[in-house]
């Protein structure tokens, strides 16, 4: 009596109940859970976002970038004082004027201002900007990469995005010197290029993340070697000069038009690969997980693929090639956060700028007044930490 009194209350409990007509069934725990504890649900679909590692690793790297920023803008060829250049960047005229956010952003006139503001920023302070930008960018992009051959040595310059852009650039230069216009576009054509050559080349009955890694280093290869032959074409030492700077990174000389052309297509690459994530922890489970899940390998592996290119295309049209930012950062983050790619991807957003505006410091003011291109020092920083990880490590390669 007592079973047949407990499976009576179970089944009113689990009782089936129907919305108004036409609505589908639903238990009444899923109902008065609705009604109840959707807030619950919300809640807990956010609060990785304040993971203590997440949040601290967030704002060390913002304290970087700020202090970074701010001996970046202090220092140049026109001689100001600290308290004059920083005074400078807090300018209220400057920062609560419409007129000069519409020249920066939109390219407007500049309005009347002091000429300390004038050179902190519209000189200066956008370096830090596109800096930041560009070093966010990488970052995402190598975190893709390594996400979808689930491979820690992958980045934008192992899968021939890289050398696909130096390469445009060197032709641009060397050979078709009218299109130096459109050099930033050319550049990210080339990459993006280059990784469709790559992915062809894998192909066969489908991409597998060892295909990818070895077609990229074979394209790399190729495109190097006829980067290293054009060099020897270029009669002006300009050109040249020019070239090593793509080719090696470069933040001198960018302006708020460079913002200007990064920052869309930065906004719609950062946002698709947060959206991304959940797919990037899934092909972390290996394709036959993956696919017991009901995810379709290829369009996923080729649609995070396509964010990532677009995330380093979009750093190489302003910036030039900059190594190592998108092969040490997610290392860096993944150590810090955790291996869940919603917190990668977050951190990558943080720790990308403090690394490449700490690194351009560096390649500024080191030899003042001779400026080292900003991957040199990237290469100087990431070699040695890439080395260090691979002896902690017992085994590389895989995620």
């Amino acid at each position: 009596m007592p079973c047949d009194s407990l499976r009576h209350h179970r089944r009113v409990d689990l009782r089936v109940t129907r919305d108004p007509p036409g609505g589908v069934p639903v238990s009444r725990e899923s109902a008065l859970g609705a009604a109840s504890g959707g807030a619950t649900a919300r809640e807990r679909r956010f609060r990785w976002l304040v993971d203590p590692r997440l949040v601290t690793t967030a704002l060390a790297s913002v304290a970087v970038v700020v202090a970074a920023g701010l001996v970046q803008v202090s220092f140049g060829a026109y001689s100001m004082t600290l308290g004059q250049a920083w005074a400078a960047v807090f300018d209220p005229d400057v920062i609560f004027n419409r007129q000069a956010w519409n020249a920066f952003l939109l390219g407007g006139e500049l309005p009347e201002m002091s000429q300390e503001s004038l050179i902190v920023w519209n000189i200066r302070l956008p370096r830090v900007v596109v800096g930041a930008i560009v070093g966010m960018n990488l970052a995402v992009s190598g975190a893709i990469f390594q996400a979808v051959t689930r491979n820690e040595l992958a980045s934008p310059f192992i899968l021939g995005v890289s050398s696909g852009a130096g390469l445009m650039i060197l032709l641009v230069l060397v050979v078709f010197g009218g299109l130096a216009a459109f050099l930033p576009l050319v550049a990210a054509v080339g990459g993006a290029a280059a990784f469709l050559i790559v992915y062809a080349i894998a192909w066969k009955n489908g991409t597998s993340p060892i295909r990818l890694v070895l077609a990229g280093v074979i394209v790399g290869t190729v495109f190097g070697s006829v980067q290293t032959a054009l060099f020897f074409f270029a009669d002006d030492i300009g050109v040249v000069q020019s070239a090593i700077a793509w080719t090696t990174g470069s933040l001198s000389g960018t302006d708020w038009e460079q913002v200007r052309m990064v920052l869309p297509w930065s906004a719609v690459a950062i946002l698709l690969a947060i959206a991304g994530s959940r797919q990037s922890n899934v092909m972390l489970l290996g394709e036959q997980t993956a696919k017991s899940l009901g995810m379709s390998i290829e369009k996923v592996r080729f649609a995070l693929s396509g964010v990532a290119v677009l995330a380093a295309a979009a750093s190489i049209a302003v910036a030039g090639i900059v190594g190592f930012v998108g092969l040490i950062v997610p290392h860096v983050v993944r150590n810090l956060v955790g291996s869940d790619y919603k917190k990668v991807i977050v951190g990558c957003l943080f720790v990308g700028p403090a690394l490449l505006v700490g690194a351009d410091v560096g390649a500024r003011l080191a030899l003042n007044p001779v400026q080292v291109p900003v991957g040199v020092v990237t290469g100087l920083v990431g070699g040695p930490y890439f080395l260090y990880l691979m002896r902690k490590q017992n085994s590389m390669g895989e995620i």
